[in-house]
């Protein structure tokens, strides 16, 4: 199992659970961006995306740095993989279930009751 603390995970899906970061980590997947160019399709103001940026920073999920008044964002997805190793321990439970639904699906039905 993979080794993370709770407060690393509580970070991690903490920030992923917000539709407006997952869009901007969307977005760096492309490439560094700055956080005007990350606030700009969600007409925000600097200071709402940057309090995106923090709690993305916070799970390590995005590494900012400051070029004069310009702060670049970039990807970082080390703890997403993280969170992915953490929740396939799970696969087996979840594998088990699926493969008992299909074998119950795949029982022929019973004859309807005669009148």
């Amino acid at each position: 199992m993979v080794k993370l603390s709770s407060s690393q995970l509580d970070a991690i899906f903490h920030a992923l659970s917000d539709p407006t970061r997952r869009t901007i980590l969307h977005t760096l997947a492309t490439g560094e961006h700055s956080i005007g160019e990350l606030a700009a399709p969600f007409d925000m103001s600097f200071s709402g995306a940057s309090k995106h940026i923090k709690a993305l920073e916070q799970a390590g999920l995005v590494q900012r740095t400051v070029q004069g008044r310009n702060h670049i964002c970039r990807l970082a997805p080390e703890p997403m993989a993280q969170a992915m190793r953490w929740l396939q321990t799970y696969e087996h439970f979840w594998a088990d279930r699926l493969d008992a639904l299909e074998q119950a699906l795949r029982q022929p039905e019973p004859p309807p009751p005669e009148e």
